[in-house]
């Protein structure tokens, strides 16, 4: 077996390990930020830092790819638009999403470098996916038309269209200069504690759809392993906050009219 496959089985099993114990030990950043995580960045730094390693390393693996001319017996057209995708979330998560921040909160650096981290061993698995490992003429032109291919588009940018919905939403509860904190409760934060959260999930689920790959299911994996035990945190900090007002919405954690 190769390295690759090795190293996604253990991510598998690490992602095993983290969903059971984020559910004792909450990520000290954004509403859930604490002073047990040693020393902070600001979180528009943070996040540029601990998404861009995305972005960078793919664009790189798909520029080295064209350039080398290698024949892997896929389309490169259609290797190049799953690639695309996946630039297209992180270019909005590295470079848009930071700047639309407000307010001065801070990212503790160890959260930050562990999510450079994954994201540089999750982009490895994507890459080596469309450009190495995935079989031979898996990817023909035909793929385009699949349903796997339509199926998990339509579900990656539904998620992806959540996701920005959600985080707009979170946005604007204050006005500039206002610390208090608010309470969600517009689309999708009518039903669910985390919406934002609950697009970042479809959005993966789809790509692992569109990609029918053993790359895509474990960022999926990974994904609800490590947003699922947050979201989950995130309803008992604001019942914790807002006592009754909060629970008398009775709200999911996370997907809606389910958990």
């Amino acid at each position: 077996m190769s390295t690759y496959y090795i190293l996604m089985s253990a991510m598998a099993i690490i992602a095993v390990i983290v969903y059971i114990a984020l559910f004792f030990l909450k990520a000290g950043y954004g509403y859930l930020s604490t002073s047990n995580w040693g020393p902070k960045i600001s979180n528009r730094a943070g996040w540029v830092l601990m998404e861009a390693p995305s972005f960078f390393f793919l664009l790189y693996y798909t520029l080295s790819f064209a350039r080398s001319g290698a024949d892997t017996g896929n389309d490169r057209t259609v290797l190049f638009i799953m690639a695309g995708l996946y630039l297209l979330h992180y270019f909005q998560r590295s470079f848009i999403f930071p700047m639309l921040m407000r307010g001065n909160s801070k990212m503790p650096i160890v959260i930050m470098l562990l999510g450079m981290t994954f994201n540089t061993l999750n982009t490895y698995f994507i890459g080596g996916w469309l450009y190495r490992f995935a079989p031979e003429g898996m990817y023909t032109a035909e793929w385009l038309t699949s349903p796997q291919f339509i199926i998990g588009v339509l579900v990656f940018l539904a998620g992806m269209l959540i996701n920005l919905d959600s985080d707009h939403v979170i946005r604007h509860l204050r006005k500039p200069g206002d610390t208090r904190h608010y309470i969600p409760r517009k689309h999708l934060y009518r039903y669910v504690t985390s919406a934002n959260y609950f697009g970042e999930v479809t959005e993966w689920v789809g790509y692992a759809i569109l990609t029918w790959s053993p790359a895509g299911a474990l960022f999926a994996i990974w994904t609800f392993a490590n947003l699922a035990p947050r979201a989950k945190s995130l309803t008992e900090k604001y019942e914790e906050e807002f006592g009754d007002e909060y629970k008398d919405l009775n709200k999911k954690h996370l997907i809606p009219f389910i958990w």
